[in-house]
């Protein structure tokens, strides 16, 4: 089979996993916000992924090497970031 056709006959799974995703998070939130803190992580890895980014490195990872090579993107973001998380794109470097 074609790895295109593989992933089509996979998109229902993977609306599936979003779903689940969603009510483990909010239970995680109530219950276990240390697991909380990881099904974020793992969105925001899918996130950096989705935009073309490697999926196993944060947004605010990627943010933070963008910033540093002067990328106007990177400098907004770490800022807005920042003023939440004081030295927030710092800290995620590597992540």
């Amino acid at each position: 089979m074609k790895p295109r056709l593989i992933l089509l006959l996979a998109l229902p799974l993977l609306l599936a996993a979003t779903v689940l995703w969603w009510g483990r998070f909010a239970w995680a939130l109530a219950i276990n916000p240390a697991r909380a803190w990881r099904l974020a992580l793992a969105k925001d890895q899918l996130a950096n992924a989705a935009l073309n980014g490697h999926e196993d490195e944060t947004i605010s990872s990627r943010a933070a090497r963008a910033r540093d090579a002067g990328r106007a993107w990177g400098c907004v973001l770490c800022r807005w970031l920042d003023a939440l998380d004081p030295g927030h794109c710092d800290k995620s470097r590597g992540v």
